[in-house]
């Protein structure tokens, strides 16, 4: 299969998969997470209820008062030009349409409050519990993905609320209110009418059937189309530079196809669906008007009476046809809620202590850290730290070198936590980090890497970035102390210099200096640079590598790095190989073993 057919076939392999094998528990999900979402305003869909009952009452009264008009007031107005119960009619019309007008407008206003606080309640709770997922979920499930369902899957609720909900109700209650007014006015005529229900039932229930497949199909093949657009946008540099242009648009035209090729699907059962039922609505007309002719023209059966039937029999099959084009709002909005609350029923692998353990109280800044038979792998097939023993003194800064592979990011990420150990515990003074407190565990350590993110805000706001409290003079000291004040102050307007989206102003080893000042202002117990002087000139290296030295001072630092003179700083260095480590010594020491650092040493120089 090629990449073009795989890209083709996930949205509808996604599809079949929801329908055949999971579309109860989505559906029982999905209507758990709107009805948490109503919970808080059950009040306000309770006046919001009963004012649609109101008006729907009072804009169904016309056909009656109609009837009456007809059947009581016209004899007496035609034979002794008594009008006083045409006049009544003209009046109860007037009163019921301004009834009608007021509880729509009403309706409306507390509607409104309803949709917003839900759409705002629910952005909230999807945005809070994406960023407390943890990195694997991340690197399982695109960014393109997460847009999607922040973005398209909230706009398609957003649409249903907004404009279609309260139709489909509205509808709803004229179906259940005139069939009760059919049976009242004449019993034999509601009962002619409701024979089409089986002819009904039958289309909707086909069509029900269908939708639901096609409808997840729609929204799997539009998250698709986002997550190609996303990857490919933020990497366009290298679109460019490998001229990857035609093959994305060959992709993106496959896409766009299966996304037009669900669209059609739909398109297609509402063009079986909304004629079937417009059809069955004209043969039921034209039943009751031959049967109600016959019976007013034989004296069984009154003309205005007639006439009442008629305009809610059309009113009774409008509700009937307009649902093909409701149907589209609300399983669009269903199969959106399903994909939502997918989201939000993912569970972080890195889960929060049940009873938080609080760090010891320590002089200093420095922590031990420490890794007891760490086993680690990324996949279960795959593992990476097979059994691994390391201890950091509090204070030491410790490198750590080895080939493509080897382990050492993935001793990074476990000492910050980004990821839990399969066996094993990693243990800041003591304290296994699964016990430890979130918050205090996320001052304690910070991690430093080469592709740090800078957010859009001036480059005092990403300094503040982990300490928003800190003062303009705390700022400019952690920007000093790690040599990035001069190169700040030359740009166009200083520390209030904007950065731009994802900080795109600033050149790479601008971005890398406000980081460490990021981290510097943080002031962290453990700092953790993960390949974070790559980005750097010679020049700000040598600088940033003499505020190291002040800045990792008493503090427990872990460097990985592939340029040898930024491991020169360490205490001691490690090498690791296959998840192990092969060497272990401060860097003189090694230099002079003749091992597998100075043979590092002497391909740098080279």
């Amino acid at each position: 299969m090629t990449t073009t057919d795989a890209w083709h076939g996930v949205a509808a392999e996604q599809a079949d998969e929801v329908s055949d094998e999971a579309g109860v528990r989505l559906r029982r999900r999905s209507r758990a997470l709107l009805g948490s979402l109503l919970r808080p305003y059950r009040r306000r869909v309770a006046v919001a209820s009963l004012l649609l009952v109101v008006q729907n009452i009072s804009g169904l009264a016309g056909p009656f008062l109609i009837s009456v008009g007809i059947d009581a007031g016209l004899p007496p107005l035609v034979n002794d030009g008594d009008g006083s119960v045409v006049f009544a009619v003209a009046a109860a019309l007037a009163g019921a349409t301004v009834v009608e007008y007021a509880a729509r407008r009403a309706y409306l206003e507390f509607s409104a409050r309803i949709t917003h606080g839900i759409l705002y309640d629910l952005r909230r709770r999807a945005f809070a519990h994406l960023q407390r997922l943890s990195p694997a979920f991340h690197e399982r499930y695109t960014s393109g993905r997460v847009i999607s369902r922040l973005t398209s899957d909230v706009d398609a609720l957003t649409d249903l609320l907004d404009g279609s909900l309260d139709d489909l109700v509205i509808q709803g209650l004229n179906v259940l209110v005139i069939g009760v007014i059919l049976l009242v006015l004449d019993w034999r005529m509601g009962l002619l009418t409701l024979v089409a229900f089986p002819f009904l039932a039958l289309i909707i229930g086909w069509f029900r059937r269908r939708s639901g497949p096609a409808y997840r199909r729609t929204r799997e093949t539009v998250a698709l189309v986002i997550v190609h657009i996303v990857e490919t946008l933020g990497g366009m540099r290298a679109v460019q530079a490998f001229r990857r242009e035609p093959r994305n648009n060959t992709l993106f035209g496959g896409l766009a196809t299966d996304l037009a090729d669900a669209d059609r699907r739909v398109i297609r059962l509402m063009a079986v669906f909304a004629p079937g039922v417009y059809g069955v609505s004209i043969a039921t007309t034209a039943l009751v008007l031959g049967v109600g002719g016959w019976l007013a023209a034989s004296g069984h059966l009154q003309v205005g009476v007639l006439t009442a039937i008629l305009l809610y029999t059309r009113r009774f099959f409008d509700p009937m046809t307009q649902l093909s084009m409701f149907y589209n709002s609300l399983q669009a909005a269903t199969a959106a809620l399903e994909k939502i609350s997918g989201v939000l029923e993912e569970q972080s692998e890195i889960a929060p202590p049940a009873d938080p353990v609080p760090l010891p109280v320590h002089a200093g800044r420095g922590r031990q850290v420490e890794l007891r038979g760490v086993r680690f792998g990324y996949r279960d097939d795959r593992i990476v730290l097979p059994n691994l023993d390391l201890t950091i003194p509090a204070g030491q800064t410790v490198a750590l070198l080895g080939s493509t592979g080897a382990g050492k990011s993935t001793v990074a990420r476990l000492i910050a936590r980004f990821y839990d150990p399969l066996g094993g515990s990693v243990r800041l003074d003591g304290v296994d980090l699964r016990e430890v407190d979130e918050a205090a565990l996320q001052a304690a350590i910070i991690t430093v890497t080469q592709e740090n993110f800078l957010f859009r805000g001036s480059v005092a706001d990403n300094i503040r970035f982990g300490r928003p409290d800190a003062s303009r003079a705390q700022v400019e000291a952690a920007a000093a102390e790690v040599g990035a004040e001069r190169m700040i102050r030359a740009l166009p307007a200083g520390f209030d210099t904007p950065v731009g989206e994802r900080g795109t102003r600033l050149s790479a080893g601008q971005r890398q200096l406000v980081a460490f000042a990021r981290a510097v202002l943080a002031d962290p117990d453990v700092l953790i640079l993960d390949e974070a002087t790559s980005s750097l000139d010679i020049p700000s290296e040598r600088a940033v590598q003499q505020a190291l030295r002040t800045l990792l001072a008493d503090r427990t630092a872990v460097i990985i790095a592939h340029r040898l003179s930024t491991v020169e700083i360490a205490d001691r260095v490690l090498i690791l190989d296959a998840g192990g480590i092969v060497e272990d010594g401060p860097p003189a020491e090694l230099l002079a073993s003749g091992g597998r650092y100075t043979a590092l040493q002497e391909l740098a120089r080279r």
